[in-house]
């Protein structure tokens, strides 16, 4: 009696998976509350702001992405964020007024920008699908795939949504 042979279609099929947590950028990412340095937490008055400033260790920042926030709802001048800028200058390697989810997403779609796609030319292509991923990542993929695949699917590599064919 022979064994029965199982044939594998997912493997047969030539479908390649692309995770975008692949494309998920390493660096570390904090953020600094501007309200830190408020008169009182709420109020910016230059000659306390400047001195909360000279007091701050910004060393702790060193190599990391900094994403600059007020959690006061508190007017900020420009030349406040300029100053942080300046503070910030010799230790981060990154600095925007964003939030932390706001600056991971910006290095994320970098990372997918600068991928070499190249590899996937003529090929079908799933991309996988993830609950955890933002949209805005699923619509830049595609569109950096469009002239590369022959087809883009979305899902599973045994169930995909077919998104097109070429």
């Amino acid at each position: 009696m022979s064994t029965p042979i199982f044939i594998n279609k997912v493997e047969t099929s030539g479908i390649i998976t692309i995770d975008l947590l692949d494309y998920k950028p390493e660096i570390e990412i904090i953020a600094l509350d501007i309200k830190e340095f408020l008169f009182m937490g709420m109020i910016v008055k230059e000659k306390e702001f400047k001195e909360s400033m000279a007091e701050a260790d910004f060393s702790i920042y060193k190599g990391k992405a900094v994403a600059v926030i007020c959690s006061e709802d508190a007017i900020i001048p420009p030349w406040a964020y300029m100053m942080v800028a300046e503070k910030l200058y010799l230790h981060a390697v990154y600095v925007d007024v964003n939030s932390l989810d706001g600056i991971l997403l910006d290095f994320w779609k970098k990372n997918l920008l600068n991928a070499d796609l190249s590899q996937y030319k003529n090929q079908k292509v799933v991309v996988k699908a993830r609950a955890d991923i933002d949209p805005a990542l699923y619509l830049l993929v595609s569109l950096r795939l469009k002239p590369w695949v022959k087809s883009l699917m979305y899902g599973e590599a045994g169930m995909p949504k077919v998104i097109f064919k070429n």
